[in-house]
């Protein structure tokens, strides 16, 4: 590796420098890579598969949508199913003193 002493250049060799430097590192990253791909696909195939078949999916489960349970009783459109969050309408149906009980559906 090249020793240079960064003191001693201008600032526009700095610079010219820096965009040297950053297209190196993307060219090295980018043969990485595609080494890396092939690898992965060599032994993919020694497997008997793709990649595309690996990376599928397809056969992933796949969430049902849950039906709501509770109902914003000051506009109806808004419904929550329990899960996840507590939608801020319901937060301030609980702070107001309701109960869950009084908006399930």
């Amino acid at each position: 590796m090249t020793n240079l002493d960064l003191n001693a250049l201008t600032i526009s060799e700095l610079k010219q420098l820096e965009k040297d430097v950053a297209r190196a590192i993307a060219s090295y990253e980018s043969r990485r890579l595609v080494e890396a791909r092939a690898e992965v696909e060599e032994f993919a195939k020694k497997l008997g598969f793709s990649i595309s078949e690996l990376a599928s999916t397809e056969s992933a489960k796949k969430r049902a949508a849950v039906a709501p349970k509770y109902r914003n009783p000051e506009n109806p459109a808004q419904s929550w199913s329990g899960r996840g969050r507590k939608p801020l309408w319901f937060v301030a149906a609980l702070e107001a003193g309701k109960s869950p009980d009084d908006m399930a559906i």
